[in-house]
């Protein structure tokens, strides 16, 4: 596969604002290319010494570089990609309708790239993918980001998502926005979660069970962003009859040294003395939910369980309320997925989460949990299965 690094160089060199011709380094196609390690380290160098106004040397690097054994298809594509660069910066590179789209990229002169420029490679049949990605960033550097968007619209690749992020977020576009952090998250960036949840929690019209929802997505991705998130999901579970999990996610504040103030201390005090009070009226409670009329305390007794652990016996309470009726079905899906994810069930809870679509926002929601499941994510409801952003243990990148 192509070295990390020469692949953040790629991105680098197209999201740059002065580099020479980077649209002939970055492109969706060969910056994905898979180039070997051994191959990613010269052109790397290559690009460096290019940059640098070295292009003899660079140009050895890449001699060095196809003199590799057994070069594949994806080495030869980057080597071709690298050559390109250092024609360009050499001032021996494309001619005609290319050589004018590039020297215009280069010089600044963006609306002539977006307009005749493209439409006079377009015409001659020269138009790429990787043109189309130029085409992308001079509308970006233009600031017309809603234009970005649509540019960018189908493309795909680590470079194309990471610039229609950026344009999603400065133009309020916040669906094409987490359409892009997802496909990020989903090549095994967990970085992106932080956007991704941003998106979700700025959605309007959320209900408190909604949002306590997203906040165990936040800590279970490790991305908690201080006392008020940790006090916040804390009060929340409370809120829900829920002091056990509420217990738990103080306690993962206290971990982070997030809570120390005496506001804080109030809150662990009054969750600890919840959780105890709930663990020993559970066989009431549950008494109570099986022989109610309707499975809505059955759904909440599953929730409840799945926080304090007990996974088989919140699938079972789950599962016999749905079968009763409740009157809101799709928090009780809700609450199946995150017990099926919590018992190491990841397919079913996939599937499950994957059933809710009344409610658009419940629909966003449960999609995103669906996302966190097909990353490889567990759920230990109040316990964060991350740290500082890290891939969860266990977590496989797709």
């Amino acid at each position: 596969m192509v070295s990390q690094q020469f692949r953040a160089l790629a991105a680098a060199l197209l999201l740059s604002t002065g580099g020479a011709a980077v649209g002939m380094i970055a492109t969706t196609t060969a910056a994905e290319a898979a180039a070997r390690p051994q191959v990613g380290k010269l052109l790397q160098q290559a690009i460096d010494l290019a940059k640098a106004g070295k292009t003899s040397a660079a140009s050895a690097k890449v001699s060095q570089a196809e003199g590799v054994g057994g070069l594949t298809s994806g080495d030869q594509a980057a080597i071709a990609q690298v050559k390109s660069f250092i024609a360009a910066k050499n001032g021996t590179g494309a001619t005609g309708a290319r050589g004018k789209f590039n020297n215009d990229y280069n010089a600044g002169r963006y609306a002539q790239v977006v307009g005749p420029d493209a439409d006079e490679l377009r015409k001659a049949g020269q138009f790429t993918g990787n043109d189309q990605l130029i085409v992308a960033q001079a509308y970006y550097l233009m600031g017309n980001y809603a234009a970005t968007v649509k540019a960018l619209n189908g493309m795909t690749g680590d470079t194309a998502q990471s610039l229609l992020m950026a344009a999603a977020a400065k133009s309020g576009d916040i669906a094409a926005e987490q359409r892009a952090a997802e496909r990020l998250i989903l090549s095994g960036q967990s970085k992106y979660w932080t956007y991704m949840l941003a998106g979700a929690d700025a959605t309007r019209g959320l209900t408190d069970h909604q949002t306590l929802d997203i906040a165990r997505l936040r800590l279970l991705t490790g991305n908690m962003r201080g006392a008020e998130d940790y006090q916040l999901a804390a009060e929340l579970a409370i809120q829900y009859g829920l002091p056990t999990e509420a217990s738990a996610i103080a306690d993962k504040g206290i971990e982070a040294k997030a809570l120390s103030d005496a506001r804080s201390q109030r809150l662990v005090g009054l969750a600890k003395a919840a959780a105890a009070k709930d663990q020993a009226n559970l066989g009431n409670l549950t008494k109570q939910a099986y022989g109610a009329k309707n499975g809505d305390l059955l759904i909440k007794l599953g929730e409840d369980l799945t926080g304090m652990g007990k996974t088989d016996d919140a699938l079972k309470a789950i599962q016999a309320g749905i079968a009763k009726g409740v009157t809101n079905p799709g928090d009780a899906q809700m609450r199946l997925g995150q017990a099926q994810l919590a018992a190491g069930d990841k397919d079913a809870a996939i599937r499950t989460f994957n059933k809710i679509k009344d409610d658009p926002k419940q629909e966003m929601i449960a999609h995103i949990w669906s996302l966190y499941a097909r990353t490889g994510g567990t759920m230990h409801v109040g316990a964060s299965n991350t740290d500082d952003n890290k891939p969860a243990k266990g977590k496989k990148k797709r």
